[in-house]
């Protein structure tokens, strides 16, 4: 597991520390108007950071062969990777006329500020309707949710199979951890699918942002002209 290991040492090098909307704005006013755009950054650098510390503490669970800790923690990894796949989707469909500017500002404001528990004042977005939008780029993806989902809920895998062995020629049910024995060899190949997945999607990013700030610097004008008139018939 040293890739492993080497790629989480690579990835904590490269996390900012922060991300300054003036510096932004004094770049690229026009575009950082919107503060979409802003925001669009922010959960990117967000995802990065997240991701980077499941897939730390992940990993040292499996070392340990704590293996039911680490499928949770791995089914975490996916719910975040899938975030930044959904923004990467989200801006192509912006910038190739499928999806209105001003509704995508309302999504970048949910993944950036939504909660479930009423902590803010709007709703996340349903991280299930997320991964259906990363299936259709990735598939496979949400058999490898649904398997980890197994194991966090205490279903048939999460309790019954992952505490116990029935011998039924002597009707005896023996209790223990079986989770990384039954487990431990898989998760080696799933913490490279999810590395990789995730650099896929973040060495993506980059090109789309910039299409979407040209995008935003071209249509300027008529995003505030329709900004202006939703206002008006608002009032």
């Amino acid at each position: 597991m040293s890739g492993v290991e080497e790629t989480i040492r690579l990835w904590k090098g490269l996390l900012v520390p922060e991300v300054k909307f003036d510096c932004l704005y004094s770049k690229y006013p026009i575009v950082h108007n919107w503060r979409c755009a802003h925001r669009v950054l922010v959960v990117r650098e967000l995802v990065f950071w997240r991701v980077t510390d499941l897939l730390e503490q992940a990993h040292l669970l499996h070392l340990k062969e704590h293996g039911l800790g680490t499928r949770i923690l791995l089914r975490s990894v996916i719910e975040t990777i899938v975030v930044l796949v959904y923004i990467n989707q989200k801006m192509n469909a912006v910038v190739s006329g499928k999806l209105d500017f001003h509704e995508f500002s309302n999504i970048s404001s949910k993944l950036l500020l939504g909660s479930k528990n009423g902590m803010t004042d709007l709703s996340a977005v349903n991280i299930m309707t997320v991964l259906k939008h990363c299936e259709r780029k990735y598939r496979g993806i949400s058999k490898i949710y649904n398997e980890l989902c197994e194991s966090a809920h205490p279903n048939f895998e999460g309790i019954c199979q992952g505490y116990s062995e029935i011998v039924p020629e002597i009707s005896i049910t023996k209790f223990g951890n079986y989770w990384h024995e039954a487990c431990g060899s898989k998760h080696d190949n799933l913490f490279y699918v999810l590395i990789k997945l995730f650099e896929l999607e973040n060495s993506e990013f980059p090109n789309l942002f910039k299409i979407l700030e040209r995008w935003i610097i071209d249509n300027n004008e008529k995003l505030q002209a329709k900004q202006t008139s939703t206002i008006k018939v608002s009032r």
